[in-house]
This record gives structure tokens, sequence and C-alpha cells, in this order.
């Protein structure tokens, strides 16, 4: 694969900025000068040297532009020209981490080369681990600026040690580019001093010197790494001609100039970067208890309580092990855990969905994601990787079939947790290794293999790829070959860990690729050392395995897997390629050692901590003298009347807080829907020119990061879909109530069901077990302490007492067969006296279940009966909308809820993959008009019980005649595999159909059942 590149208006934007200030500068040619060097076979040339012409435009231009600049972008105007100490022009760009910051200012090379000639320049970067992923950028990115421009550049790392590359900086006269960190310079040791020593291979002349005679552009990318004090003092022994600084998080007080900026907001609300979402998982430690206990999720249901799925620990008879349950509320841990003490009395008292929380009768509440005090660290690893991997898997199966590779970081802090060395080099297993496997093999076994929500093709992708294979790590290699820690710091600036970046660089491209033979690697464990510099476009999650006060800040943890992804043609999956919201794809999930309002928080602060000159408050000051673009893409400044106008308007129409100046949630809303107005017409045509001034007011709501185990949501209606003509005629046709008849012959119901009882009914007896034993001779005061060899096992008498029916309970057994059945007391009758007395002596031994197991065969031979004899008969009754638009639905996005844009409700809610599969097909095809799953107020009575059909769709079929069809999918492989009850449920739905049909004109209600959406399309076609 190669990643393709493509010029973004962005981009383009920030160079022409940095052009702009120079507005009045002539061209020149590759300035000559005397170099005093030697270079190979240039005889005719021995002393020449080409630099950068002077900035001939005074100091009052310069600074107008940069004020016209600004005024452009909505940046605060500088007074004056702010300066350092190393250079007097400075300027100022902020982009976003992952929207192509280097891209951007090897465009901008090409650029001042174009319109001014100059031709030398260096990139000054703190790290190796930047600069490594600075060269390869220039790399991977040099056949594409070349088509654009005609024209490459010559690029190179400076390495003291090879100072030809410098040679041919100094004497080519085209567009050359030293890559070079601040250590190469600033550090006291030997090969960082060359750079200020006199040389024999430079006729005694210092590099330093060489350099600065060439008066280069500097680049500084992440100046706030970058510009210590003594970085600051030893820059202006470049002689640079103007210096560039290009970061996501400038220092406030280091902004000289700003004149471009793409911040964090931006490159959010422009869908340039990744949608960030956060897995919390917190260790509760305000608990009564010690016992392990892990909530890995609430589960809701449409017509269910809530269930939880715990984690706990499981008496065996070898030890303890580790179990996950779904649990309902009265769950019994000590029963459950086959006796552990530690869970004693401890029962799930409440379950609730609204706060994704459960309760247990000790009073400890465990929010979704919280793990109890017990887990120790190992544990609560696990858990980390253990959500990495099923956050990876759902995603990953979802971007499979759209030719889009998935990928899972994970920082470590010590290479031992990945990976053990003993004296003679062979390696093993760190524990977090050994941990993936384990975690991986159990989950695709249990959740992925065997399970119908995934496609054939990504089922045979995955066992394509060992458990071995599918993860790796990048760490670097001493000189055995084995992995080493990289370190934090340190006065080489990373140099030992080039071979790490290297690595990561190389294999870049080649981790995108979706063949397994060539790329199974998926999951990648890397040094948190080793945290900014690069990145991979399809890193989709990001685990960091160290404690939440690690000093890793999170944008820069975050900032790993910002990029937008790429397809296998190495195509970016931005607005212009995708048919669907760009953010719905690219979203990044970070796996927390911390709570989700911890996490978000903490991120929220360091966004705000960056965000630099934007406004806060909204008032008439914002709007005054601003350049504003109108409706027709004239631009126009806006007066003192006009701002005031604006504001007031804004104000009345609810966009802006009276008390507190902000920008309220109408605003947002009606922005994120389209629908943003002013009402004056006069200021109507100023609409663009004001949303883009108000986009620029901070607001950290817009950025917060989504909650991946809250995503809760209140299923409304839609009343646009409701509304339309043709799902109301579909409603018209198919909301009659009917009653039913039915004619068999109850003696026959009777004889079959005795003989069903006689033959199937089986009652399990409920015994107690009695052991007894002697105690043996007490070998030593230690065995009677321990209570070893206390009680013998090699003599066991026991004894099994079979419970029977107090005499003074006393049950209806007629009664409640008869509720079950809703047969008369007159046939239940017959069949209990009907049936054997060994079958009837079980009712003694367990009641409750002779009743359930009876009427459960009762049923079934009823269903079997009624089916070929039931006719249905219209009343006068209709079901209502009233069904609709009462209906109170909650929904867990991604668990059982998908956003819909065709159905009658804003989601879809679903009780199987197989109805999220049919209701996304549903969605994708143009043939559907609107649809509706239909809610459980809707049903059809039958003798065994309500029916309630899934599905009601309208089809288009030419301009006028539509198809409308219902449509049942429940367990729908094969009605051999139906319960009898649900497949006769179905019959007498048919029949109640057919009769409502009767008197419909035109075009008929089609009830069918099908497998999925395509046999349906048969179906209808």
């Amino acid at each position: 694969m190669k990643l393709q590149f493509k010029q973004q208006s962005f981009q383009s934007d920030a160079a022409k900025a940095v052009c702009d200030v120079f507005e009045g500068q002539p061209y020149f040619s590759a300035l000559a000068y005397t170099s005093d060097l030697v270079e190979g076979d240039l005889q005719s040339n021995l002393n020449v040297g080409f630099g950068n012409a002077k900035i001939k435009i005074d100091d009052d231009t310069v600074l107008g532009n940069i004020n016209k600049i600004q005024d452009t972008n909505q940046i605060v105007k500088s007074d004056e020209i702010l300066h350092c100490k190393a250079c007097k022009f400075n300027l100022t760009i902020e982009m976003e981490t992952g929207v192509g910051k280097t891209y951007t200012y090897i465009k901008t090379i090409y650029e001042l080369n174009k319109k001014y000639g100059w031709t030398k320049f260096i990139v000054v970067v703190p790290s190796v681990a930047i600069r490594e992923g600075v060269y390869s950028s220039f790399n991977v990115t040099q056949s594409h600026f070349n088509s654009h421009y005609g024209k490459g550049i010559n690029f190179f790392i400076y390495n003291s040690k090879k100072l030809d590359d410098l040679k041919h900086y100094v004497l080519n006269d085209c567009i050359s580019v030293m890559i070079i960190n601040s250590q190469a310079f600033n550090a006291k040791g030997k090969d960082a001093r060359r750079i200020d020593m006199e040389l024999d291979a430079f006729n005694s002349r210092r590099p330093i010197d060489v350099i600065a005679q060439s008066n280069p552009i500097l680049i500084i990318d992440e100046p706030q790494s970058v510009e210590g004090r003594q970085t600051k003092d030893n820059l202006q022994k470049f002689n640079p001609l103007m210096i560039l600084r290009y970061s996501a998080t400038h220092k406030k007080d280091s902004i000289y100039n700003m004149i471009y900026r793409l911040d964090a907001i931006d490159a959010y609300n422009k869908k340039l970067v990744k949608k960030i979402a956060v897995k919390g998982i917190q260790k509760n430690g305000n608990n009564a208890v010690s016992c392990y206990l892990y909530l890995s999720s609430i589960n809701l249901s449409v017509s269910k309580n809530p269930t939880a799925t715990l984690e706990f620990d499981v008496k065996t008879t070898s030890g303890t092990k580790r179990v996950t349950r779904v649990v309902n509320e009265g769950f019994d841990l000590y029963q459950n855990s086959k006796g552990l003490e530690e869970y004693r009395d401890l029962i799930v008292t409440s379950i609730r969905g609204d706060t994704n929380t459960i309760e247990f009768s000790n009073g400890l509440v465990l929010k979704d994601g919280e793990v109890s005090s017990k887990s120790e660290e190992i544990d609560f690893r696990r858990i980390q990787i253990r959500e990495t991997i099923r956050s990876h898997i759902e995603k990953e199966s979802k971007l499979f079939d759209m030719g889009i590779k998935t990928l899972s970081l994970f920082f470590i802090d010590e290479v031992a947790k990945y990976r053990l060395y003993d004296a003679s080099g062979s390696s093993c297993n760190g524990d977090y290794a050994k941990i993936f496997e384990e975690e991986y093999e159990q989950y695709l076994n249990n959740e992925v293999f065997g399970k119908s929500n995934y496609s054939a093709s990504y089922i045979e992708y995955l066992k394509a790829i060992t458990t071995k294979q599918s993860h790796a790590g990048y760490f670097s290699i001493d000189k055995k070959g084995s992995f080493k820690d990289s370190s934090e710091k340190g006065t080489d600036g990373g140099e030992a860990d080039v071979d790490t970046y290297a690595l990561i660089m190389k294999d870049k491209e080649k981790l995108l690729d979706l063949n397994p033979k060539k790329s199974p690697v998926r999951f990648i464990f890397s040094h948190s050392a080793l945290r900014e510099g690069w990145d991979n476009p399809n890193v989709f999650q990001i685990c960091t395995l160290k404690n939440a006060n690690s000093e890793i800040r999170k944008r820069q943890e975050v900032g790993r897997g910002l990029r937008l992804c790429v397809n296998q043609a190495g195509v970016r999956m931005d607005a212009s390629v995708l048919d669907t919201d760009v953010q719905n794809i690219n979203k990044l999930t970070v796996i927390a050692s911390e709570s989700y309002e911890d996490f978000a928080k903490g991120l929220q602060n360091e966004i705000a901590e960056s965000i630099s000159n934007r406004p806060v408050k909204v008032t008439s000051d914002l709007f005054k003298d601003r350049l504003c673009e109108k409706v027709d893409g004239s631009k126009e400044t806006i007066s003192s009347e006009m701002a005031d106008d604006i504001y007031s308007d804004l104000r009345d129409s609810g966009y802006i807080d009276k008390k507190t100046k902000e920008l309220t949630d109408k605003y947002h809303a009606d922005v994120a829907a389209g629908n943003f107005d002013v009402t004056n017409d006069d200021l109507k045509e100023l609409l663009p020119g004001i949303k883009e001034i108000l986009s620029k007011v901070y607001d950290g709501k817009s950025l917060m990061p989504a909650n991946e185990r809250n995503n809760n949501v209140d299923v409304t209606l839609n009343k646009d879909n409701f509304d339309k003509r043709e799902f109301q005629e579909l409603w018209s046709r198919i909301n009659q109530k009917t009653r039913y008849l039915v004619y068999f012959d109850s003696n026959d119901l009777v004889k079959k069901a005795i003989d069903f009882i006689n033959k199937e009914l089986m009652v399990s007896k409920i015994s107690y077990t009695i052991t007894s034993g002697e105690m043996s001779k007490i070998s030593s005061k230690q065995s009677l302490q321990s209570g070893s060899d206390f009680i013998t096992n090699s003599k066991r008498d026991e004894s099994r007492v079979e419970s029977s029916i107090p005499s003074s309970l006393k049950l209806d057994l007629i009664g409640k067969v008869v509720s079950e059945t809703g047969l008369t007391r007159k046939d239940i009758c017959s069949i209990l006296k009907g049936i054997s007395s060994e079958k009837f002596e079980m009712y003694k031994h367990n009641p409750e279940e002779f009743i359930l197991k009876v009427s459960n065969i009762i049923n079934v031979q009823k269903s079997v009966s009624v089916v070929d004899h039931i006719t249905y008969d219209l009343t006068n009754s209709k079901y209502d909308t009233d069904i609709f638009t009462d209906a109170t639905v909650k929904g867990r996005l991604e668990f059982n809820t998908m956003n819909a844009q065709k159905h009658v409700f804003s989601h879809v809610v679903y009780d199987s993959e197989g109805e999220k599969k049919f209701a996304t097909e549903l969605e994708q095809h143009d043939e559907v008009v609107v649809y509706a799953k239909l809610p459980r107020g809707f049903y059809i009575n039958t003798p065994v019980g309500h029916y309630n059909p899934d599905w009601a769709v309208v089809f288009k079929e030419g301009t006028v005649k539509h198809i409308y069809f219902v449509a049942e999918t429940k367990g729908c492989n094969d009605t051999l595999n139906l319960r009898k009850v649900e497949e006769a449920k179905i019959k007498c739905a048919e029949k109640h159909f057919e009769k409502i049909c009767e008197k419909i004109n035109g075009e008929k209600v089609v009830y069918h059942q099908v497998k999925n959406f395509s046999t349906l399309l048969n179906i209808v076609k």
C-alpha cells in the first residue's frame, strides 16, 4: 500500500498566510555567496555557496500584512512585530495534532520558494521521535509534491559524523531542508559540540557558521518543547531569515504574531480528526466488601428489566476461577460463587439503566466500568486489555468490509511486562502479553466464533491470524537483538531509540495492509516514552497501561490516534470520500485507567489551556470592524451599529445567555441541525460571516469526549417520517383490530395432552445429602490450628432425604394450570385425571415445576390444534396512533440501539443482531421509503397469547403505487426450529392479515416471514 495525499483547503490557507506576510517582497533566485568550502568535482565553483535573499520590504509593510491576515483569520491583531532574541521576523501557526502539520509546512516551503525564491530551510524538532517522523513525512510525500510543483527537495537529517550532507546543503541551489533535533546543538556531549568546532573537513571553519551564512528559514516543530532558555540563545547562531513556529499547544507567553489557527475546536468542528470516546475504568475503594467485582456493562431491553454483566470469582474443585455472568436483581453472589465466604449475604438489590449502576445488599454501588477494591494491579490491567480487545473487535468487524484495517495501541512503562529474557537471551511472554493472549482467545471463542452477527469473510480473516501473530512489540533493541526500555528523557534526545522509530516508520504502511499473510499484526505494544513523533491513521483504540497520575498528558495520549483513517488504497476517509458522517467511521476510543469523568475533565482542561486568542463571551464588540463574508461570497466590514444589531438579534433568538454572555445549548442544537438563522432581514445576507465569527468562540462542550459506557438514548418519534403519506396509508391498512373463533374438538386436545404428559413429563426432585465422618488422630498442634487431617474422608456415609409438600400448604393446582393455558377447568380436570399415577406423583416433590411443565405441554398441543381451526372477524375497533406518540423507549447505542433515518422513530431498538442487520439494510436500500419496528402496544390476539409482528415497511414501485409489507424475522432461519407456540402465533397472524385485507381496495398488505432483507426483496419483486 502507498498512502495517497491530496491538497486540502486549510493546509493551503496556512501556507498562504505565511506567504502573504511578505507581500511586496521581490522574487530572487538562490543567492550566491563565498562559502570557503570545496566539494568534490565542483572545480568551477570551489568557493560558491547559495543562501536566502534578505527581506527587502520595511517593517511597517510586514506588520500591515500581518494585521490583514489576522483580521481575515479572526485572530487578535499584533500591535507590533513581536520578535525573539534569535530573529526579528517570527510567525506562529497553530495546528491541531493529526491534521497534517508536517504536510502543511512542507507545502509552505514550496510556496515560499515559488513566490520569493527562498531555498534554504531548517526544521528544528525537540526529539528523535519527532525527527524521524518528520523525515518519514518528507520521504512519503516527495512524489506527491513533485507532481504539483515539478521539483523535489533535498532533505537530510543532520549528523555530526556525516558532514558531507551539510556541504551539499550549502553548495547547491535547489530547495534544501536540514532536519535537526535541538539536542544536536544544545547538549554538552562531544558529538553535539562538533557543530561549534573548527573542523578540517570544513576548511577549519565551524559548521554552524557555514549554516548561518545561508541565512536559512527556521521551522520549529513543537516550539513549546524545543525552546528552553538555552535553545532560544543558540537559535541565533543559525542567523535565521525568519522563524516559523508550528504546534497544537503553543505556550501562551511564546506566541509571536499568530497568523493562522486550526486548533482543537476547529479541527473537530471541521471533522478533520477522529471523534474521541472514552471507556473509563475505576477502582472503587469506598466499599464494605473485600471481594472482587467488575461491572462490565448495564444491559437495556425494550421489554425486560435491565440486567448487568458482572465478573466475580467462583469456587472450583482446584481453587477459584473468574467468570462473567449476566445477572438480574436478586442475584445471590454467595450462592452463585459456590459458597465463597467473601460473597456471603451479598445480593444484587438494584440495577439502574438511567445511572448505569448496580447496587448490592451491603450498600456497595458500582458504576459501569468500575472494579471493587480487591482488584490488584494485574487484575486492573487485565480489565483494560479485555475492554480494548472488545472495542477493537466491535470496530474491526464494522470496518473490515469497507477495506479499513483496525489497529489498537497499548502504551506500557517497561519492556519486561511484555517480553522477558533469560541469561541466554531466550524470550517468553511477560504478564501483559500472557493476559492479552488469554483474553483474546477467550473473547473470540465466546463472543465471536459461532455468532451470527459477523460476516463469513471477517470470521475467515480472524481465523487466518493466530493469537501470537495478532500482536507485536515496538521497542528499542539492544546489541543482542532483545527489546530494551526507552528513556523518557536523556541528553541524546532519544538517539538510542532511533532503531525503534525506523521500525515503526518502515512498518507504517505495512501495518495498514489487510492481507493476513503480509500484515497479521493488529495490536501494538509500545513504550510510553515513544508517545510522540509517530502515529498511524488507523489506530482506533489506545490503552495506556499506566496509572492515571502518570506524566503522560492526555492530549499526547490521544494524539497518536487522531488522524483520519485510510482504506486499502491509501485514501483518507474524509468527507470527500464518505457518504456518511466522517466521525461515525473515525472514532478513537481511549481505554482509560481512571473514570470517564476524570479523564474527560483532564482532557478538557488541557484543551482549554492550549486554546489561544479565542473569545469566551459574545458581545457586540466581537463583531465590530470584522470583515464578514456575505451570502454572495463578497465581504463587508461590520460597523458598530450593525454589530449591536447582530448581538441583539442573537440574544433575543436565545443563542446568547443574557447573564453569562455565553453561547447557549439552543445555538449548538440549531447549528448541528442546520437551523441557525437570524430574524432581522437586513442581517440575513451576513449569515455566513456571522456563523464563522461565532464558530471561533470557545466552548468546551463541543469537545467533550463521548462516554462509551453511557451511550443511553431516548428514542423519540421522527415526525417527518411518521407523517409521510406512505406510512399513514400503511398504518390505515394494518390498524384494524380483530377477534378470533376457534372450532376444534376439546376431547381430542385432552387426549393428546395426556399422551404427551405421560411420555415427556420429567420433574426434578428436591433432596438433601447428609455426610458423616470421623475425627482422625491429631498429629500435631500445627495440624489442629490449620484444620488439616482433622476430619477424615476415608469413611463417608451418605443419606438422601427427599422433600415433600407440607400438609399445611394449600395450592390451587387446577386454577394455576387454567391460568397458564386458558382452557376450562373441566378440560384441565380431565387432563390431570387422565395422566398416570407415576407422573402425578411428581407433583408432590416439586409442585411449581410440575405446574409449569404440564402447562407448557398443554400449550404446545393447543397451538398445534388451533391453527387449522381458527377464523378471524373484524371488530369495530382500531389501534390509535398513540401507541407511537405515547411510547417511552430508551436504548443503548451500539448495544441494542442504532441511529435511523427512514424509521418512524429516531432510533431502532433491536432484540438481536439479526434484527440489527435487517434494520441496517432497510436504511441502506433505496427501495424502502419508510418503515417501523412496530411497538409492543400493537399486537394480534391469538389463542396462545398476544403476537407482536416485527416490521412494517413501505416499498416504492413506480411513481404512485406502493407495496405495503409486514415482515416477521423472529427465529427466521428455519420454521422447524421455531417453538411450536411461536409458529402457531405466526400462522394466526397470517389469517388475521388475510381477513383485514379483504376490505381494502387497491394495494394489499403482504404479511410474510422472512429470514433476511434479500429474501424480503425477492418476495416484493
